[in-house]
């Protein structure tokens, strides 16, 4: 498996696998292709959510076919706001940040919604599943 971050639910089975990215401005045609190219060359298992993060943007794929066609992503999320208080505390810009940052930022923000209470989360956060899927589970770096 060829990922950043995998969550894991509350019964220890694999729930998301969130590929981090750098890239800004990314189109929705681009992360489309990127996931496509993650499963062709089989760096991705079956999971029930699969996540590409960008600076300003998380495409989620929900219960997407682990298939190499072209598969649009079920949520198209603009992160900028959510991640607002981790680049202010850091002093870090979106337009300068680095990879490792951008994935702790990442990471932290999961491990809050993980642990914490969930009465401030977003709505699409609710509404896609993956609230419930990821609460009270574990993150796990695959480096």
């Amino acid at each position: 498996m060829r990922a950043d971050v995998v969550v894991y639910d509350k019964n220890g089975q694999l729930a998301a696998v969130i590929e981090a990215k750098i890239k800004k401005g990314a189109s929705k045609d681009w992360a489309i292709e990127m996931r496509r190219n993650l499963y062709a060359h089989g760096f991705l298992p079956k999971t029930p959510y699969f996540i590409l993060a960008l600076p300003d943007r998380l495409y989620i794929w929900k219960n997407a076919a682990n298939t190499s066609e072209i598969i649009e992503p079920d949520y198209e999320i603009d992160i900028t706001e959510l991640l607002k208080p981790y680049y202010d505390r850091s002093g870090i810009s979106p337009e300068n940040i680095s990879y490792y940052s951008f994935e702790l930022f990442l990471v932290s923000w999961l491990n809050e919604i993980i642990l914490a209470d969930t009465t401030q989360t977003p709505k699409w956060l609710a509404d896609s599943g993956l609230l419930e899927t990821i609460k009270t589970g574990r993150i796990e770096y695959l480096r």
